[in-house]
């Protein structure tokens, strides 16, 4: 097994992207809102490396606010099909404009306009007025490209641990924690 947590990362990243059958890049973001409040839920990894691992969403929606308010979090991957999870605990920052800019020009187009029509985590009176708006944002941007909301970009997590959860017969699970040491890693065992 790999001593560098990217790598190893990567490794079961592949796996997972060839046995998960939704979504293998669905992962669990835990905030905590300036008052330690905490609060979780399913957000996509849309990309990582060496840097941290990257996901994007509206700056006006509340797990923006808490990030912003507290700029830590911790991400959870969890493959059943595998029977793995990797927790990954770190930092906060934000992606540079041009980062974000790049990734919401992949995008479909009606994801793109979805970004306009929703203010995230805002009360909704009914369905009917959010595909109102979206309907609007389709004329609104007929004919053009779709830009980047100034609302809308990304975060990264920049981690200061890394653990690799392996399933085991019996409970007896195999737990590697990887803990950052200045520019390197410390690598260790846990019990299950």
């Amino acid at each position: 097994m790999s001593t560098n947590p990217f790598a190893l990362f990567d490794a079961w990243y592949a796996e997972a992207r060839d046995s998960e059958i939704n979504d293998s890049n669905a992962m669990a973001l835990a905030t905590a809102d300036g008052h330690g409040r905490p609060s979780v839920r399913m957000v996509l990894l849309k990309g990582h490396g060496p840097e941290g691992f990257v996901f994007y969403t509206n700056f006006e929606g509340r797990k923006a606010e808490q990030l912003l308010a507290n700029p830590n979090a911790a991400l959870l991957f969890h493959w059943k099909s595998l029977r793995r999870q990797i927790r990954i605990e770190g930092r906060v920052e934000t992606v540079a404009a041009s980062v974000a800019d790049a990734y919401f020009a992949t995008r479909s187009r009606d994801s793109q306009l979805g970004a306009w029509a929703s203010d995230q985590s805002c009360p909704l009176d009914s369905r009917e007025t959010f595909m109102r708006r979206f309907e609007e944002e389709k004329e609104r941007f007929e004919g053009q490209d779709v830009t980047r909301p100034p609302h809308w970009s990304g975060f990264r997590v920049v981690p200061e641990r890394i653990e690799f959860w392996q399933d085991r017969e019996y409970r007896l699970h195999e737990r590697r924690l990887f803990t950052r040491a200045g520019e390197g890693w410390d690598e260790g065992l846990l019990y299950p």
